[in-house]
Order: C-alpha cells, then structure tokens, then sequence
C-alpha cells in the first residue's frame, strides 16, 4: 500500500479523520498529505523535536503547536501520541519508528475515535518495520 493510500484509506475513509498527514520521523518531508492539509517543513521538524527532547515537550505544552498554519494548544503529550485542540477541532500525532501520523478531526468528530484510529494505524506501522 501507498503512503497515500494509508491517509486516504486508513485515517479519512475511517470517518474518525477528515484530513491526514505522514511524514518523516526525522521531520524533513512529507510523505503522503490529504488534499489541502499541508504542514510547512518547519511544522514538520517542531514536531519531531518534541518528540526528540523533554524541554520541546514542555515549550509545546505551553506555547501550542502549529500543524497546516492553524494553532493548537496542547492537551496531552504521551511517549508517542500528542493530543492538541483548537475549540472543538483537534489533531492526534503518533510516532512510529519511522514516520510520524498526523490525524485532524472536525468538530463533530469524537476526539477518542481519532485517536483510536491514529493509533490503531501506528501500531501496525510500528509491526511492519516503520
């Protein structure tokens, strides 16, 4: 299966997440994106940095993110999974050993089925090697 097929198939046609991204764990490109749901390269390499050290975690828990130019303030952030919220809208990112998920859902989306899904894709990620 294609990077893309896993945003498309995986993530959106789930109906837990309207819009996905994949991208390097190192966070210097993306490798699949829903139409419209782009992350800047710097976007993509804050994320990695949180998870790469402690003291990002912190600066994101109290500062918020930014994933497709729109804020996000941080709810949780786990040992790979960073829940974040703007309103009702919400983003859950799960890093696998190579690559990093993110999930966004509307507002009328609940927030633990997206995570369930964005997690439920990371784990098998994680079995096949990425």
């Amino acid at each position: 299966m294609s990077w893309q097929a896993y945003v498309d198939d995986s993530l959106v046609k789930s109906g837990h997440i309207d819009k996905g991204a994949i991208v390097s764990a190192a966070g210097d490109s993306a490798w699949a994106t829903s139409s419209g749901f782009n992350l800047s390269a710097g976007e993509m390499k804050a994320l990695a940095d949180i998870y790469a050290n402690k003291a990002n975690a912190e600066k994101a828990q109290a500062e918020g993110i930014y994933i497709a130019g729109d804020r996000y303030v941080v709810a949780q952030i786990e040992e790979r999974t960073i829940y974040a919220r703007k309103g009702r809208l919400g983003v859950v990112i799960c890093k696998t050993k190579q690559a990093i998920l993110v999930g966004h859902h509307s507002d009328t989306m609940v927030a633990g089925n997206s995570r369930q899904t964005v997690e439920a894709l990371a784990d098998y990620l994680t079995g096949v090697g990425y």
